[in-house]
């Protein structure tokens, strides 16, 4: 009788004008399950294709990373949302509903339906600034109020959901941490404003190198942020933050009181794990990161 069910509700799904995409939020970077032709037809991408893409991977390349970000944040948190969004001048509302499996289980599957609406511009600004409204005032308590970046809180969040999932699927996970050098000589020095400045660019220079919308940095103390990546071997992770590291000093932000150079430098730990069930807990993972000096809970 399931296996009929689930036929006859893909036949009516893809039968339907209403665009839907379906993720796997289960497994390792959301793959998508299942697109319809409405949405093949929308989107210009053909179904067999995106298959098994990062679900976050498509809402970025159709809207922005932002919108991306918003999925992602949606997604983590197992939350039903709906989003006014533009696509070629189109108007839609993108409505994320997690599909349960089981009344006990964990969420394994999202759905998003892309559902049109009145084009006309003024009407959709509209909307798109209360959805901007409403995400921000989602926010305000999840992030840092210095680097917008999430908050030492909402990381613990992301990084035991994304635990979780990795030890489903005995799945990599990696952690890298970036500390300022001498941060608290710099703030001496310039003051706490030209300290926050010298943290934003940092931190914006860390956000341009992620990967991927699934991938999330965080500040999680006064001199240091962590980014959470996936499915980088321990090469690849050191090479990423060695990256990142040289593009920081290649700011040329001054620092008189450095030990290590005449200007801003950060340090870097790395630390990768295939996750399994008998891993421990993310909190575990974060404490074992050399130089993540996390504040006090």
């Amino acid at each position: 009788m399931k296996a009929l069910q689930q036929r006859v509700l893909l036949e009516l799904v893809s039968a339907s004008d209403e665009p839907v995409l379906v993720a796997n939020v289960a497994k390792p970077d959301w793959p998508i399950a299942f697109s319809n032709p409405a949405f093949d037809t929308m989107s210009g991408l053909d179904g067999g294709g995106i298959k098994g893409k990062p679900f976050a991977d498509i809402v970025e390349g159709l809207l922005s990373r932002e919108a991306a970000l918003d999925v992602s944040a949606a997604v983590r948190a197992g939350e039903a949302v709906t989003m006014h969004v533009e696509l070629d001048k189109h108007a839609f509302q993108l409505k994320l509903t997690p599909l349960h499996t089981s009344k006990t289980g964990p969420v394994q599957y999202y759905a998003a339906f892309w559902r049109a609406t009145d084009s006309r511009a003024v009407g959709v600004n509209a909307r798109k600034a209360l959805t901007r409204a409403q995400a921000r005032i989602r926010d305000l308590s999840r992030e840092d109020p210095v680097t917008g970046l999430p908050n030492e809180k909402t990381f613990r969040e992301v990084l035991a959901h994304d635990w979780a999932v990795a030890s489903r699927e005995e799945s990599r996970l990696g952690l890298i941490s970036f500390t300022i050098d001498d941060f608290a000589a710099y703030e001496s020095v310039f003051g706490k404003h030209a300290a926050d400045s010298c943290m934003r660019k940092v931190a914006h220079s860390i956000r341009r190198f992620l990967l991927r919308a699934s991938d999330v940095a965080a500040k999680i103390s006064d001199d240091t942020i962590v980014v959470l990546s996936h499915s980088s071997p321990e090469t690849g992770a050191t090479q990423f933050a060695a990256r990142i590291t040289d593009a920081i000093r290649d700011l040329g932000i001054h620092h008189p009181r450095s030990s290590i150079s005449k200007f801003v430098t950060v340090r870097y730990s790395v630390l990768v794990e295939t996750v399994g069930k008998d891993s421990g807990s993310s909190d575990d993972f974060l404490g074992r990161l050399p130089g993540a000096r996390t504040s006090s809970r």
